[in-house]
């Protein structure tokens, strides 16, 4: 039974970051996305302009704004950030925008923010891994910037 624990540990070890990635980028992604497009079928109905007005209620932003910004978000960075394009820049405006959903418009809900921040932070730090189109643009990025 002593060494249970270790080969627990060293098999957890193992868990490759392509794979962590790929969870993090569909997961997160998905849930946005599909915030996205309810926005859009919102829109006909008033439904979404009502729950900026009524129910977010963001500091600073006029309503209608704050409707227009975050459907546009919601459908731009999710699609990125699942094909693993430019990974890490859709993550932070992705954090941003849970940070924002957690401090003004449902503070109650860090269980559940809390872990979109967790996959977006890890994304963030390690990039979007081996099953990714950035593995593609990173290094012609990388090759602009040294040769600037």
């Amino acid at each position: 039974m002593s060494g249970f624990h270790p080969t627990m540990i060293s098999l957890m070890s193992r868990i490759p970051h392509d794979l962590i990635a790929l969870v993090a980028r569909i997961s997160v992604g998905t849930i946005f996305l599909r915030s996205g497009i309810l926005k859009i079928q919102g829109w006909t109905s008033g439904n979404t302009l009502a729950l900026f007005k009524h129910e977010y209620q963001l500091p600073i932003l006029p309503p209608e704004l704050a409707a227009y910004m975050a459907t546009a978000a919601e459908l731009a960075l999710p699609p990125l950030l699942i094909a693993g394009l430019f990974t890490r820049y859709a993550a932070l405006a992705l954090l941003g925008m849970t940070l924002v959903i957690q401090f003004f418009v449902y503070p109650n809900a860090f269980d559940t923010h809390g872990v979109w921040a967790a996959s977006l932070l890890y994304l963030m730090k390690y990039g979007a891994g081996s099953f990714a189109l950035d593995r593609f643009v990173e290094p012609a990025m990388k090759e602009r910037t040294s040769a600037a």
